[in-house]
């Protein structure tokens, strides 16, 4: 099961028309501090309509990807006239990448919405070059607010508890050392950890400077060595191995591979064509559809 925000108006509901400005600053800060500024080829899966696609003006090229067609719409109105830019519509379970082809990622507020957190896992590594850094943010269930509003009985599910809770459907919260299990048996070691929204609270919105909140943040997020506390937590990962994939001579439509049998693609007009598994896939421009094939 897969959550679709196809259609919808996340952009202007959810962040242009609502206080979200601090969460916006304070995970552009973590994502500065962990995600190398350039390199070959980074991606952010679950980009919605590219609000962090600023960031990684640094690298060759930058590919958003989401499941949501009319989300990327949105982010090429303001980016799809830059030619590092490449936006592909797909499942994060067949992903349609050939592997070791990406040398950065980032993944932020989309893991609670995925049921199957080892089977993405395995995917994004898969597609991962050796040594790539990968920087993922997940919503911690071990926060500070879930843990008060438990001792006194106004939450049912203890946040102390190892497995994820699924608190509304497709929405996750997990526990750091669970989260910190799944990415290393997916084949990630982690570097870094940092601690962020700790001041997601309407009162402090309400009576604080932004600018305030997010230097206060900024310095509470060096503070996860001690525990992590936080609503968000941010890991810095490195994919195992030293050698590198040659990604210079995986450009354009070569970077992909068909999503149902792993085998190549071949460009044929507006459609990538794979002649293994007789699948077609809409490519138009620089966008890339592989949510289902077309006729």
């Amino acid at each position: 099961m897969i959550c679709d925000y196809e259609g919808s108006d996340y952009q202007s509901r959810f962040w242009k028309n609502a206080d979200r400005s601090y969460e916006d600053a304070v995970e552009r800060v973590a994502i500065r501090r962990l995600l190398p500024r350039t390199g070959r080829r980074v991606i952010e899966f679950g980009a919605g309509f590219g609000r962090l696609a600023e960031l990684y003006t640094g690298y060759e090229q930058i590919v958003l990807l989401d499941y949501s067609r009319s989300l990327l719409e949105e982010g090429m109105q303001k980016w799809g006239s830059d030619p590092r830019f490449t936006f592909v519509a797909a499942d994060i379970y067949n992903l349609p990448f050939v592997s070791g082809v990406l040398s950065a990622a980032t993944m932020v507020r989309v893991i609670h919405h995925i049921a199957d957190v080892p089977a993405a896992l395995r995917r994004i590594r898969e597609a991962l070059a050796p040594g790539s850094s990968f920087v993922l943010e997940f919503a911690n269930k071990r926060n500070v607010k879930a843990m008060a509003r438990h001792t006194f009985g106004r939450q049912s599910w203890s946040p102390y508890a190892a497995e994820p809770v699924e608190f509304v459907k497709l929405n996750f919260d997990f526990h750091p050392r669970w989260m910190l299990d799944q990415v290393q048996q997916a084949g990630f070691s982690v570097q870094r950890k940092l601690s962020a929204s700790y001041l997601r609270i309407g009162l402090l919105k309400r009576i604080l400077p932004l600018r305030t909140m997010v230097a206060i943040d900024a310095v509470l997020q060096r503070t996860a060595g001690l525990g992590l506390f936080s609503p968000s937590v941010f890991l810095q990962m490195n994919t195992q191995g030293s050698t590198p994939t040659d990604q210079s001579a995986l450009a354009g439509d070569a970077i992909f591979r068909s999503p149902r049998s792993g085998l190549p693609l071949r460009r044929a007009g507006d459609v990538l064509v794979c002649d293994g598994d007789g699948t077609r896939w809409r490519a138009h421009g620089n966008f890339y559809d592989f949510k289902e094939p077309v006729s």
